[in-house]
């Protein structure tokens, strides 16, 4: 088998001096320059499976090279050495090719990594008969590794026949630009840091993410931070030793364990709590984690991705959330854009969304009226994809024929719109304030539909449908025919109703 060889350029001599013997204990063979004119000499004298450059060299930048690489030998994965929180260098070094990056001063640990991950994409190169053309990122910071999307040659024969993130329909610009990023940012071994509104499909990104990396074949383990209890959090993530408290009965492994060679996906990141964050960021920095109970600490390989639709910097600069643990997730940051951003989409979702509760329930969806498709595309959907879901649930539901008519949908006259710029959390447990006799109406609601106060609207709305439904059904002696009569719907949507809320 032949050696593999590495090319360092750097002018600072002890650094070159210190990744010549880290590079040489891992059996590349190494050579060396530093000077631009010198490194272009090397790449042209022969072939090598990896490069790695400074930022600063004494007769160009490091930027030279990366484009010089990418344009002459684009078979080549290079990466850069930038100063530590060097954001834009980090940023400018991924436009100009470069797969990954690591800061000054080198963590060794980070480098070997890096090393093994280019030397696996310069092997899936050479298996590729295509050429590979130039990558470009978006957004990036001390950590990242970018590559390029899966319809290029980089990727394995799966991912290049199947089109990217198959989960994220849209042909907005929105879309084709997140879509593009989320191509970029797949292969890196860097946290990512996932924003936006509430209902966007946050989650749907990460798992996007997770299947196009080559750590696809490994674990993809959501988390709901804000739905762990404090008490549980480190038993939870770390797992646990059988008698280490009341109650643990067998070893336990935690989320960590479970997400071995694949990702961790922290759902609602900002709800974790301060003590937490601290046990959080040592797992995440030495890749270690010990569970409750136990003497010694377990090694874990997994690749963080986190959401929440809250203002994670607003949260650190109000002492809410660990500044430290912030820029440890916040490598690569990815905004999911709200629905009235992507409008343009709306037809392809809707007919995705009623073709999905057709097959799940077993009937033939109805289609979108004219009007109907009019009506939300007037609509700014502050619940964005989540909320059209729902809306389109219902209104199939509803409906009486084979089309969805524009009131079946119901809309909400007074929505509020959020905020573009700052993710805020959505009301979720009243109605939104206008007025005062808004304020009326929204107080007295569970009144007017007979249901438990303190409830969503559309939770109040299912539990009204379910009492209606079941008082029905008893009044008719359990004879779905009259029942649905009695309620003015089809026998289609009765049963469609049934199955939904689980009456038998």
């Amino acid at each position: 088998m032949q050696t593999p060889t590495a090319l360092v350029i750097d002018d600072e001599r002890d650094i070159r001096e210190l990744l010549v013997v880290t590079l040489t204990r891992m059996g590349l063979r190494v050579e060396t320059a530093s000077t631009v004119i010198s490194a272009k000499q090397q790449l042209a004298s022969q072939d090598f499976d990896f490069c790695l450059t400074d930022m600063r060299l004494p007769d160009g930048s490091g930027m030279e090279i990366l484009t010089h690489i990418n344009e002459h030998y684009p078979l080549t994965p290079a990466a850069m050495i930038t100063a530590f929180g060097n954001v834009e260098a980090a940023v400018e070094a991924l436009k100009a090719g470069a797969f990954d990056f690591v800061a000054k001063p080198v963590d060794l640990g980070v480098l070997r990594d890096l090393v093994r991950h280019a030397l696996k994409l310069r092997a899936e190169r050479n298996a590729s008969p295509e050429p590979m053309p130039p990558a470009f990122a978006d957004q990036s910071s001390q950590t990242a590794s970018v590559a390029n999307s899966p319809a290029t040659a980089g990727e394995s024969k799966k991912a290049a026949a199947a089109p990217p993130c198959p989960r994220l329909r849209g042909q907005s610009p929105a879309m084709e630009q997140l879509r593009q990023t989320i191509a970029k940012v797949a292969r890196s071994q860097a946290p990512v840091y996932i924003w936006g509104e509430s209902g966007t499909g946050k989650e749907l990104t990460a798992r996007s993410i997770h299947e196009e990396s080559p750590r696809a074949s490994g674990p993809f383990i959501p988390v709901n931070c804000g739905a762990i209890p404090a008490e549980l959090m480190e038993s939870e993530f770390f797992g646990h030793k059988k008698g280490s408290f009341t109650g643990a009965h067998a070893d336990k492994d935690g989320l960590f364990q479970a997400a071995h060679g694949g990702t961790l996906f922290l759902d609602e990141v900002a709800e974790l709590p301060l003590p937490m964050q601290v046990k959080l960021l040592r797992a995440i920095q030495e890749k270690t984690v010990r569970p409750v109970g136990a003497a010694t600490e377990i090694k874990v390989d997994v690749r963080i991705l986190s959401a929440t639709h809250k203002d994670l910097a607003r949260l650190v600069e109000e002492g809410k959330f660990r500044h430290d643990l912030y820029y440890r997730i916040n490598v690569i940051e990815l905004r999911v854009p709200p629905l009235r951003e992507r409008r343009c989409d709306l037809p392809l979702l809707a007919e995705g969304i009623l073709k999905r509760l057709g097959e799940s329930h077993g009937i033939t969806p109805p289609a979108l009226d004219a009007s109907a498709m009019a009506a939300l595309d007037q609509y700014p959907f502050p619940g964005n994809i989540r909320e059209l879901e729902n809306l389109l649930e219902r209104a199939m539901t509803m409906s009486d024929g084979d089309r969805i008519m524009a009131d079946d949908l119901h809309l909400p006259s007074n929505a509020p719109i959020a905020p573009v710029e700052t993710p805020v959390p959505q009301p979720t447990t009243a109605l939104p304030y206008t007025s005062t006799p808004a304020q009326a109406a929204a107080t007295s609601l569970s009144e007017i539909i007979d249901c438990e106060s303190g409830l969503a609207l559309p939770d109040a709305i299912e539990q009204m449908e379910r009492t209606t439904i079941e008082q029905a059904l008893a009044a008719n002696r359990y004879n779905k025919t009259k029942t649905a009569a009695q309620l003015g719907i089809t026998f289609r949507a009765l049963r469609y109703k049934l199955k939904k809320l689980g009456i038998d």
